[in-house]
């Protein structure tokens, strides 16, 4: 007999609903399931290649124990038993020597449960987890959350938005659901798609307006639209007067901006910016999308997140019907925030996070004020896990190091630190000097190599799934385990559980399963289900009714209880509380010496269908379709420098260099090219030095951490605007 299970896909953000068949407990079939709202059915190649990754001959089934020198690639199989036993046997022994401190966690993206590794470790003692935030999303979400009191990050195209505006992000490639959102929205409502992004991607193509501004820019322009906006009067003046603070600061301090002073910095004419400017302004109500440029700015980071909230709000765009919604937490489900535990943390640990004496924001500083805030309005906070991390440049040099104070373990899971950081062998000299090192993977990658103890994943398929956003949204969407894990897999809750038992966290760790601890986040919604996988099956959605302009009702979570132009809280940590220029750290501006020896501006992040980041590479299907990495080139640079079509080339920045195959194309400017991010190469030698060719081909190897160009207040390094050059390999 079939069984049909309804699962979720964890192989990107998105979580798209799947449709797992089952037979006597083996998954035979997964196909999209046409009943869940982000897909309706559709799937990826990702998706389609589920069981392909399921069954995979070089899944980790096993728990593997090192037995050789670290990044020899030797390992034994062991039990389960064996392996937490002396995992939490060692921990103990660390903590007594060192401090709870010394333990880290390196996080990832997305096929983890955030709230159970924070709730570990806060038992533990231990502030310093991290995690790629500081690149992706969190500088924007807290920036959104110091100024408004949540984050605005829930973009209402399809609620009769007249203009979407996507900026620095590509979903015609990426995230099809969204796209097909927007042109349903031109379709049925008439609204406008607006492009920002150096690349003409495939979103750019199918925009109504195209801004191909130069990589590293987006803060110059974002200053340059408040400029037109604030001196044309083109604001929305009953929001401002009423519920903003700081207008007035704010337009003196973007009087200088001109779109003639961006121009040159933007690459694009002033009468494009303007004429943009005004379409934004004007076409009420309107959205931002989000996306990764402004978080990727290294110093500027926050500052352009700043700049680019208070054109939403001085616009009146915040938390109107077709604008940008602050969904605020749910209600009744039990959040993220609800089960991590942070009042266990003493205070005297949270002043040991490293990296928050300095990155504020992203720290307990920072995160303290925030919570006093949100609380006072919400009733909750925003989880600790991705909106309070230590720094990880900061964290990999107390690895290698031992300053300020040593690092001596880590648990990694979700995560290829190696691939996804910026300064790889730096990262690779903190992780080699380690007295503990775990591993939580499907695979062994090359960060996995480097372990002590390397412990096999369940994948999505072997696991239920909980969609909440992280737990700072007011929707949840549960989806099933499709089968029993298979060999020895766990999940990461099973792990941290029964590590937590071994280390005295016996009485926090209640439950024998995922679908246990989820359905007790359900306690307070009155369900009427007497279990996990019954509330799937006859319920599985929750979306609270939805409304709008709260801030009427309940203000704004700030300081002042209003919309901060000028923040009070970026004040109060000793940051410049207002929008403000900074130049690209590792751009011509910045080093126009050394600008003249690396004439290219490279764009470090580039992310490509099929893969997800480090992942998928070991998919045969997968692999076939993309089989080396690629940096896009435009044929007039590339005619410059002799490199035709499929050629290896040097990718060199004043760091180091790597190589990836050309790809011609104009979609990138001449003076910019993008190499892909994520690269190793699982056919490669499995030891050091060679570690699968980490080195070879990944862009972070050439990005630089330096902790004085990180942003100052959330630590993001620079992966966009970075001086670079190229030459065709053999020719260098």
């Amino acid at each position: 007999m079939t069984e049909i299970r309804k699962a979720a896909c964890h192989f990107c953000h998105m979580n798209c609903g799947k449709l797992v068949y089952v037979e006597d407990g083996v998954a035979t079939k997964v196909v999209g399931d046409p009943d869940h709202p982000f897909n309706q059915g559709a799937q990826c190649p990702r998706g389609n290649s589920t069981l392909d990754h399921l069954n995979h001959p070089n899944r980790i089934n096993y728990p593997l124990k090192r037995v050789g020198e670290r990044g020899s690639g030797k390992f034994v199989r062991v039990t389960w038993e064996e392996a937490l036993d002396d995992i939490a046997a060692r921990m103990t022994e660390l903590k007594n020597k060192y401090g709870a401190e010394t333990m880290t966690t390196i996080g990832g993206t997305n096929r983890t449960d955030d709230f159970a590794r924070r709730r570990f470790f806060n038992l533990f003692g231990s502030p310093n987890v991290i995690h790629t935030s500081p690149d992706c999303w969190i500088p924007n979400f807290l920036m959104e959350t110091a100024m408004l009191g949540w984050g605005a990050f829930d973009p209402e195209v399809s609620n009769g938005s007249k203009l979407v505006v996507v900026w620095g992000h590509n979903p015609g490639a990426s995230y099809l659901p969204e796209m097909r959102t927007m042109l349903e929205a031109r379709e049925k409502n008439g609204t406008k798609i607006m492009v920002i992004d150096p690349r003409y991607s495939e979103t750019a193509a199918k925009a109504d307006l195209w801004l191909p501004i130069k990589a590293g820019s987006d803060n110059a322009l974002a200053l340059a639209w408040l400029n037109v906006i604030t001196t044309e009067g083109l604001w929305d003046w009953d929001f401002v007067d009423e519920w903003t603070e700081g207008f007035s600061e704010l337009c003196e301090r973007v009087e200088e901006y001109t779109p003639e002073w961006a121009a040159e910095k933007c690459g694009i004419s002033a009468e494009l910016i303007a004429e943009s400017a005004r379409m934004y302004a004007m076409a009420k109500p309107a959205c931002i999308a989000w996306g990764v440029a402004t978080d990727q700015l290294g110093l500027g980071s926050t500052a352009g997140a700043q700049a680019r909230i208070c054109l939403r709000a001085i616009c009146g765009n915040i938390d109107i019907p077709g604008g940008d919604v602050m969904p605020g937490p749910h209600p009744t489900f039990m959040t993220d925030w609800e089960m991590e535990l942070n009042d266990m943390l003493p205070e005297e640990k949270r002043a040991k996070q490293l990296g928050a004496d300095r990155f504020k924001l992203l720290g307990w500083p920072g995160y303290s004020l925030l919570s006093e805030n949100l609380i006072k309005v919400w009733g909750k906070s925003i989880p600790a896990e991705w909106f309070c991390e230590a720094n990880p440049s900061i964290v990999f040099r107390a690895m290698a190091t031992g300053k300020p104070y040593p690092v001596k373990g880590a648990i990694i899971l979700a995560d290829n630190p190696l691939i996804s950081y910026g300064n790889s062998k730096q990262v690779y000299a903190g992780l080699k000097n380690l007295d503990l090192l775990v591993a939580m993977e499907y695979w062994l990658t090359p960060s996995a190599l480097l372990a002590d103890y390397v412990l096999p994943a369940a994948s999505w398929v072997e696991r239920p799934v909980l969609t909440t956003t992280y737990g700072v949204s007011d929707w949840l969407i549960a989806s099933q385990r499709g089968i029993q894990p298979l060999f020895e897999r766990k999940t990461d809750v099973e792990f941290w559980a029964e590590l937590g038992h071994r280390l005295g966290q016996a009485e926090y760790w209640p439950w024998k399963t995922d679908e246990e601890v989820f359905f007790y986040r359900f306690q307070n919604m009155e369900t009427g289900m007497d279990n996990y996988d019954e509330f799937v099956e006859y319920v599985r959605m929750d979306f609270a009714p939805r409304e709008y302009q709260k801030y009427l009702t309940q203000g704004f979570a700030t300081t002042t209880g209003k919309l901060e132009l000028k923040s009070t809280i970026l004040e109060k940590l000793g940051y410049d509380p207002l929008p403000h220029y900074v130049a690209p750290p590792y751009g011509p501006e910045a080093n126009p010496e050394l600008s003249k020896e690396y004439p290219l501006s490279l764009i470090g992040g580039g992310g490509y269908m099929p893969y997800f980041h480090s992942e998928h590479r070991e998919i045969t299907r997968l692999r076939l379709l993309s089989p080396d990495p690629r940096v896009a080139i435009n044929p007039a640079t590339a005619v410059k420098y002799s490199i035709n079509e499929g050629d290896w080339t040097w990718i060199e920045t004043p760091v180091g260099r790597i190589k990836q195959r050309a790809v011609l194309t104009e979609a990138v400017a001449p003076d910019t090219i993008q190499a892909e991010r994520g690269w190793w190469f699982p056919e490669k030698e499995m030891k050091d030095p060679e570690l699968m060719g980490v080195f070879e081909s990944n862009v972070n190897a050439i990005l630089d951490d330096d902790p004085d160009k990180l942003d100052e207040a959330c630590g993001s390094w620079c992966t966009r605007g970075v001086m670079c050059r190229i030459a065709k390999v053999g020719e260098e």
